[in-house]
């Protein structure tokens, strides 16, 4: 089940701390590869190999072969959609969103089509208090802390620079066992974070505002104390927790709206996977094998 996120990021970080020590970006592009696929075809219409090399772009995969074939799936039911609603007859005017783009004629079929004959039931009052109950723990602001550090930047692709990282970072631990109250002097001095100028300073963070390698680390601390050694991609870290404010039980109140989007766009993609699985299973597709469940409507 998808959790409900609460954004508490904005205007919390330190205006002078430009380090960032967020978890990199995994590569997703798609595979040039080419694959050996039959010809497919959705009630005698075909669907092209360069239509569907163009929808490759959109389901980054782990090989060429898996991501072809999820373009190819989208690609079928899309055209399900729109031979379904040509039959119906479905006339609906294009829209135009906040940044000015209007939606294709084709987008416009298929989304006329749905609301037309997928029915989403409102979740009333006691379904919204009854999710809210059995799943209170979604409903908890997260912790917050004010930290210092002082890093010893280096590459762990690069054995020696980091070895010798490590034994500086390591030095500085161990007098800082004995002198801790010299945080703020050995971070000016040896930081290679810019947060050194500050004594160390991050200022408030939370979850998704270092790497999880800091975070797993701030979280075994108690205020005051002083991290082990703690290595991240961008060398090793020595970390001071200086406050922790717990997370706080949010009232259903400041829940409810999320809640009802939540269920709404759960309920709507049940609804969307049944109205398509229907298609497939009165549809001739050949070609390819296709699960109305896995349409990205309702992904």
């Amino acid at each position: 089940m998808a959790a409900l996120v609460i954004d508490h990021s904005v205007g919390r970080k330190s205006p002078e701390h430009h380090h960032e020590h967020r978890p990199a970006t995994p590569d997703t592009s798609p595979s040039r590869e080419r694959v050996a696929m039959p010809p497919v075809t959705v009630n005698g219409v075909a669907i092209s190999r360069k239509a569907i090399a163009a929808e490759v772009q959109n389901f980054p995969a782990r090989n060429a072969g898996e991501g072809w074939r999820a373009a190819t799936r989208a690609l079928v039911i899309r055209e399900l959609l729109l031979q379904e609603a040509r039959h119906l007859d479905i006339v609906v005017e294009q829209m135009t969103d906040q940044d000015g783009r209007r939606e294709t004629a084709e987008d416009a079929l298929v989304r006329g089509l749905l609301e037309r004959e997928v029915r989403v039931p409102e979740a009333d009052e006691d379904a919204l208090r009854r999710f809210y109950e059995n799943n209170l723990r979604r409903f908890v602001t997260p912790s917050l802390y004010e930290a210092d550090h002082i890093l010893i930047a280096a590459r762990r692709d690069e054995r020696e620079a980091f070895a010798a990282a490590r034994e500086k970072a390591s030095s500085i631990r161990s007098a800082l066992a004995t002198a801790p109250d010299r945080f703020a002097e050995f971070a000016q001095d040896c930081s290679d974070c810019p947060s050194g100028a500050l004594g160390g300073s991050l200022g408030q963070i939370g979850p998704g505002d270092t790497t999880s390698e800091f975070e797993a680390a701030l979280g075994n601390l108690a205020p005051g104390e002083i991290s082990p050694l703690v290595e991240t991609r961008y060398g090793i870290h020595v970390i001071r927790l200086s406050r922790r404010i717990d997370g706080r039980q949010l009232p259903f109140e400041a829940a409810r709206e999320r809640i009802a989007a939540y269920l709404a766009e759960h309920v709507n993609r049940q609804a969307t996977a049944q109205y398509v699985s229907l298609l497939v299973g009165r549809a001739d597709i050949k070609g390819i094998a296709v699960d109305g469940s896995s349409s990205p409507l309702v992904q």
